[in-house]
């Protein structure tokens, strides 16, 4: 089945959508990494400056829930695609403020305090972006194409993982006290203008006609997060837990594996910096693939492997990037991208789109994904503090990942196979779904 004019609009508004909000999110960890740790938090020493860097980067996990909770209960009330331009806003605004704040010498402790509440404001946009934009395309996408369709607005994420990365190095290629004064600042600033971006697609979009029937029918709830958690309490978990591991390998990945790969290996910036949008790369290549894949295996077969792969291949992972051979750290990133995040993150949109009822889709959706967020939104944080235990060796990292692959794992063994459900339903859970 070909894609109506429709939805081409909904896939284009989801992916740019998402691509611009989720690079004002992922710029900051790597400003965490790089900048923030000697221009916010000088009265530390290095270590300890970084570690309160990422403190401040996981505080946008920890309000992320909220944002999950705040956001949804719009978007189920008065419609997904108003609420996305809400969040489009708070978080445009929020991370072009951040390239404007004065340091740590111009105005001493009020500037980590500034930076932090904007990280509080970014955390609530992200809480719901996502969540969003997944439910406007698994509700516009034909029956079974949905996890294809609903693959790009993880596509999205993982294209501003790509560009916030890129923006870095490119201001990266200004003298140090250039880049340490005011160069860092741009990628920041350039929100400003990406707001008109995200805002002319999205208001191009129609809204969900899952929601559309509602509105007709008066089958909207009043509080959806009640609901969502006292009509799909198994379902909720299974959520939270859902999105552990992803969330702890990818910021890992783009904030730990950074300042580990500059600080311990002596590796280059812009080295490392190039292996994130390496891995970013290979993730936005395979997210289709894996998408077209779960309508014809299931969700549930990509979801387990995934987990299981991070698990396996976390402890060789290390051992590649420990080489500090530039080329082995890029392929380390890239098999880590292509089979340890890919599929599950592929899958991810669908998946918790088809958890819940249409009436508590989207707060249920975000709120059980932000929660696990930010139960792992301190992964950069808390590898810093272990690495710090053994000397700068990523070993208990390691260990760490390991243990959140096997949380999920637990949420995915413990899901049912929804690839045939019908998500136009009210209460799909009432309706049979294929078991394995």
């Amino acid at each position: 089945m070909s894609a109506t004019p429709e939805l081409k609009r909904v896939v284009l508004g989801a992916l740019v959508g998402t691509a611009l909000e989720w690079y004002d999110f992922f710029i900051y960890g790597t400003a965490a990494a790089l900048v923030f740790n000697r221009l916010f938090f000088t009265q530390a020493d290095p270590a300890a400056g970084t570690i309160a860097a990422f403190a401040t980067f996981g505080v946008g996990f920890v309000v992320r829930p909220f944002g999950g909770v705040l956001f949804g209960h719009l978007g189920d009330k008065i419609g997904r695609r108003s609420t996305l331009i809400i969040t489009t806003v708070i978080m445009g605004v929020s991370t072009g403020l951040i390239g404007l704040l004065p340091t740590y010498p111009a105005i001493g402790v009020a500037a980590p305090i500034l930076l932090t509440l904007l990280r509080v404001c970014q955390g609530l946009g992200a809480g719901a972006e996502f969540g969003g934009a997944a439910t406007l395309l698994a509700e516009h996408a034909p029956p079974g194409r949905r996890g294809y369709y609903a693959s790009y607005a993880q596509t999205g994420v993982q294209i501003g993982l790509v560009l916030g990365t890129s923006a870095f190095l490119l201001v990266q290629l200004l003298p140090e006290e250039d880049f340490l004064s005011w160069g860092w600042r741009l990628p920041f600033l350039v929100s400003f203008a990406l707001i008109g971006v995200a805002l002319y697609v999205r208001l191009r979009v129609a809204e969900s006609p899952v929601f559309r029937d509602m509105e007709r029918s008066r089958e909207i709830v009043k509080l959806p997060i009640r609901d969502a958690i006292v009509r799909y309490p198994r379902n909720f978990l299974i959520g939270v837990g859902a999105h552990i591991c992803d969330t702890a390998v990818v910021y890992t990945l783009s904030t730990f594996s950074v300042a580990y790969a500059i600080a311990e290996l002596g590796l280059s910036n812009r080295t490392a910096l190039l292996g994130v949008i390496l891995f970013g790369l290979t993730v936005i290549v395979l997210q289709p693939v894996y998408g077209h894949l779960s309508d014809r295996v299931g969700r549930r077969p990509l979801n387990l492997f995934s987990v299981v792969f991070v698990a396996l291949f976390v402890y060789p992972y290390f051992l590649m990037v420990g080489t500090g051979v530039p080329v082995v750290v890029w392929l380390a990133m890239m098999i880590m991208g292509a089979f340890g995040f890919a599929p599950q993150v592929a899958v991810q949109p669908v998946f918790y789109a088809e958890l819940f009822g249409a009436r508590v889709r989207y707060t249920g959706f975000a709120a059980s994904r932000e929660l696990g967020a930010a139960l792992a939104g301190f992964s950069p944080l808390i590898g810093a503090a272990l690495a710090a235990r053994l000397g700068g060796a990523p070993w208990l990292v390691a260990a760490f990942l390991i243990a959140t692959a096997l949380i999920s794992f637990g949420a995915f063994w413990a899901s049912r196979e929804t690839k045939d459900l019908d998500i136009a339903a009210v209460d799909p859970v009432r309706r049979p779904v294929v078991e394995e």
